[in-house]
């Protein structure tokens, strides 16, 4: 059961930051969101736009504690790691 939660986690980390990361695009730029990631990419702000993103996932971190699934939260601090080290390469 532990493991499942932990991916369980880790889904919800990357999906937040992925949501967080469309917010910023469509509330912080006139861009559409696919010419607006092109924009970015080609700029090379991508990953700081991604790590932006990961913010939303300490909402999300601090309601798993709340709520007593700490091997949620666990995943969600893996989803972290993940994007992190994905943006040293982007």
């Amino acid at each position: 059961m532990n493991k499942k939660d932990i991916f369980i986690g880790f889904i919800i980390g990357i999906f937040i930051a992925l949501l967080g990361s469309f917010l910023f695009i469509k509330l912080f730029t006139d861009f559409e969101i696919s010419t607006g990631i092109k924009t970015i990419k080609q700029y090379g702000y991508l990953g700081k736009v991604i790590a932006l993103g990961t913010t939303l996932d300490l909402i999300v971190f601090t309601v798993f504690l709340k709520t007593n699934k700490e091997f949620m939260a666990r995943g969600v601090i893996f989803a972290v790691i993940v994007l992190a080290i994905s943006t040293l390469f982007i």
